[in-house]
């Protein structure tokens, strides 16, 4: 990959996207993962107004120091950053009290989502004062290999800038644009859960395992002949989870009323 001309290909179509829109700025929520801390960076580089939000519920620490640190780098090097950090602790809370939830795997799941969506919804509040366009942070294989995030939470954006860019191509362009060490290094998590548990772990797949699957099932590398037990394996995942997630990608689906009905 041309890492430096895509940076500067993916920098002019965020601005020209934005000010197509007759749009001000963009705002970015900031997790403490590589894919933000990639996307705000670009943002910045815009020059345009860039809004960076830290919006932690039951945060672990390490994944909010993260985003805090990466946040400080960011306004040190770009003076459009502006940051705001709103604690959602309490409004997630409350919500739990009036659903009063059972302590059931799908629930704890459906809880994790509702985590995404009050992001989404404190992003839209800000992008809506502001006139900014909601920046999505999610890549390649998590949009449309495997569906690895909330329908209507961080999947609810106006723009994805580097959601044409597999997660290995993602942390090219972090080495290139010198993110901090701490979030290069960091097993990627999507931060929604009580405990430490990475993507990986949820998954049940790396995500070099994953861009191997996805490139092979797309036609763009050649099949071996002899599958390991382990590539059979990952190929069942990927399958499973790109069958399963295309009600997130694809159109709403809508009742067209027959015309002899009308």
């Amino acid at each position: 990959m041309r890492t430096n001309q895509v940076i500067d290909f993916i920098t002019q179509w965020m601005k020209d996207y934005t000010l197509s829109a007759r749009q001000k700025g963009l705002v970015i929520g900031i997790s403490g993962g590589i894919d933000s801390a990639v996307t705000s960076t670009l943002a910045a580089k815009t020059g345009l107004p860039t809004l960076v939000i830290d919006m932690p519920i039951h945060q672990k620490k390490d994944q909010q120091s993260r985003g805090l640190e990466h946040i400080t780098w960011l306004k040190s090097k770009f003076d459009n950053v502006e940051s705001l950090s709103l604690d959602l602790t309490s409004t997630f809370d409350e919500f739990v009290k009036v659903v009063e939830p059972e302590n059931q795997e799908q629930t704890l799941l459906s809880l994790a989502n509702t985590r995404a969506r009050l992001r989404m919804a404190a992003l839209y509040y800000y992008a809506g004062i502001h006139h900014y366009l909601v920046t999505g942070t999610g890549n390649k294989i998590e949009d449309f290999g495997v569906g690895f995030f909330t329908k209507y939470g961080d999947g609810g954006v106006d723009i994805s800038p580097i959601a044409d860019l597999m997660k290995s191509e993602v942390y090219e362009i972090a080495k290139e644009l010198n993110i901090i060490s701490s979030i290069q290094q960091a097993k990627p998590t999507d931060g929604l859960w009580e405990d430490n548990r990475t993507d990986e772990d949820q998954i049940g797949a790396s995500y070099d395992e994953l861009e191997w699957a996805m490139n092979l099932l797309l036609g763009s590398q050649k099949k071996p002949t002899d599958l390991t037990e382990r590539q059979k394996e990952v190929l069942a995942i990927f399958q499973r989870l790109n069958k399963a997630m295309q009600h997130k990608v694809n159109p709403i689906p809508v009742a067209k009323i027959p015309k002899e009905l009308r």
